[in-house]
């Protein structure tokens, strides 16, 4: 008798037993009404008159799959991202009593902004402009999301895919801006080779005898190796006086 009540009274210490560990909390409703919050350690409950729903507290990242989403220029793309967000400590009940299942809700709430957010950028904005709209939709979710005692950490946009057509189109246009750039480059280029020369041909033109010697300067330098082939460039004022000279010798 007295060891069937011993086990009776064990059986009984055993459901008053409640284990919370580090990273989670347990809400406690007595008599189906919100009435403590256990926090880590060993806990007792009263039996039948009490049931616990445990709360992970640990931060959380759920992914957003990927969503077909038009632009406000009217170009479809697909988009996905990811959130980060975790229970506070001090609203745990609010993630038990105002919300069902709250990482579907979670995902079908940051989905639906997510796609209200790309409408609001056209192309080449969400594309250099990604984390201002992640950010914006951070503050969106993260205002729903007071009333559920979630805390949103922050919302990355991971890839956005586009048509393979536009891809195309994005390539062929950045090709022609680097081309343009590379043509200006070079003319800019060219324009300072000319300008240099401009002076120097100044330069030698003033300075007396500084031509005939730049000329002999080229000269060695193109004798100096044996496989080079010189081409001596006569004027033809040089041939008209030759010319003349002959016809005169007659």
């Amino acid at each position: 008798m007295a060891r069937g009540i011993i086990v009776i009274i064990a059986f009984i210490l055993l459901t008053m037993v409640r284990v919370v560990n580090q990273y989670e909390r347990k809400v406690v409703l007595t008599l189906w009404k919100f009435s403590r919050v256990l926090t880590p350690w060993l806990n007792l409950i009263i039996p039948i008159l009490e049931q616990t729903i445990s709360v992970d507290i640990r931060e959380k990242a759920v992914d957003l799959p990927s969503q077909e989403a038009m632009t406000k220029d009217n170009i479809a793309c697909w988009v996905n991202a990811v959130i980060y967000y975790r229970v506070k400590e001090d609203q745990v009940d609010k993630a038990v009593l105002n919300v069902k299942n709250l990482d579907y809700a979670m995902t079908q709430f940051a989905l639906t902004t997510m796609r209200n957010i790309v409408g609001q950028f056209e192309l080449d904005e969400l594309l250099a402009k990604r984390e201002e709209a992640a950010d914006k939709i951070k503050t969106i979710v993260d205002t729903k999301s007071d009333s559920w005692g979630v805390d949103i950490l922050s919302v990355e946009l991971k890839d956005i895919n586009i048509p393979d057509d536009l891809k195309r189109t994005i390539w062929k246009q950045a090709e022609a801006e680097r081309e343009k750039r590379a043509k200006i480059i070079t003319s800019e280029w060219e324009l300072a080779s000319a300008e240099n020369l401009r002076k120097a041909a100044v330069m030698l033109a003033e300075a007396p005898g500084a031509l005939h010697l730049r000329t002999l300067q080229s000269i060695n330098d193109l004798s100096s190796d044996q496989s080079n082939t010189t081409i001596w460039m006569i004027p033809m004022e040089v041939l008209e006086a030759i010319k003349w000279f002959w016809n005169s010798s007659k």
